[in-house]
This record gives C-alpha cells, sequence and structure tokens, in this order.
C-alpha cells in the first residue's frame, strides 16, 4: 500500500497495474505502514496474461500461492525469479496441468518442503500443510484446466 497511488492526477497512471513488473522507489513512513510511492519504472507489463482468462487466472494463483508462503515486506529474490519466470511463460503461453505443477514444486523446493526421495510427494500438499492452506482459486483453476485438456483431446482424436 502506498499513499497517493491511486489518485486520479497521479503521475503513477498506467504504471501499476496487474502483473507488471517495476521498479518502484518508497519512501517509507515512521508511524504506518502506508508508504509514499516515489517513483515507479516499468519494466515489462506481460500484455499477453491479460490476453486470455485462463493465463490471467494461473497468474493470480501463482501471486496469490506466493502470498501465502511469504512474510510481509521480507526480500526473497529466489521467489521473485520464480514468478517473473512464470509471467514470463504465461506471456506467451497457455497455461496448463504441468506448468502449475511445475510451478508448485519449484515453490516448495524454495520452501524446503519439497521431497526429493518420493518422487509422488504432492508439492502443492506439502504447501498447505505448512502454510496452514492453498489458495481458492486453485481447485477452480485446475477444474478449467483439466476441462480445457479434454477439450483438446477431443480436437486431436
Amino acid at each position: 500500500m502506498a499513499k497517493g497511488a491511486r489518485r486520479a492526477k497521479t503521475p503513477f497512471a498506467g504504471k501499476l497495474d496487474l502483473f507488471f513488473e517495476s521498479e518502484i522507489s518508497v519512501v517509507p513512513s515512521r508511524k504506518s505502514t502506508l508508504h509514499t510511492l516515489a517513483e515507479v519504472v516499468v519494466r515489462n507489463p506481460f500484455p499477453g496474461i491479460r490476453e486470455n482468462y485462463l493465463r490471467t487466472q494461473a497468474a493470480a494463483y501463482f501471486v496469490e500461492l506466493i502470498e501465502i508462503c511469504t512474510e510481509r515486506d521480507h526480500h526473497e529474490p529466489e521467489l521473485y525469479s520464480l514468478l517473473r519466470r512464470a509471467f514470463g511463460y504465461l506471456d506467451k503461453n497457455n497455461p496448463n496441468l504441468r506448468a502449475i505443477s511445475h510451478f508448485e514444486t519449484e515453490l516448495a523446493r524454495i520452501a524446503g518442503v519439497h521431497d526429493t526421495k518420493r518422487l509422488n510427494a504432492d508439492p502443492a500438499f506439502a504447501l498447505g500443510n505448512l502454510f496452514g492452506k492453498l489458495p481458492l482459486s486453485r481447485t477452480p483453476l485446475l477444474k478449467a484446466l483439466a476441462s480445457e485438456a479434454k477439450s483438446k483431446a477431443r480436437e486431436v482424436a
């Protein structure tokens, strides 16, 4: 949250949006958690994510999952890199079950809960156990991806 960032005549208009990669400068508040936004430079807007609802749905799930797994104001370069790679993938490709599984596996590995000895270990289950929950958006996303996979299989047959 940054004070003044959503005003109508802000210099940040068009620079703060969902799934944008940006460099920001913030002046920390001494009295609250509402800081002042000083500068925003958009590095990559990932426009392909907004071209398709499934891409947007997958990107939102990834963000929700990372939010559950991280502490506020905690610098985690490996998680940032994972999310950036995921957005890069979704910018150019439609999601599939394999992509979701890969993201969950990598996140579980970073969190230290992926059991590499057991190949059948479910990384999402491990993350849910560690953090107490998984995003509610996971089930509708998986159902939509399974439905899409079935439709594509019918087209091929």
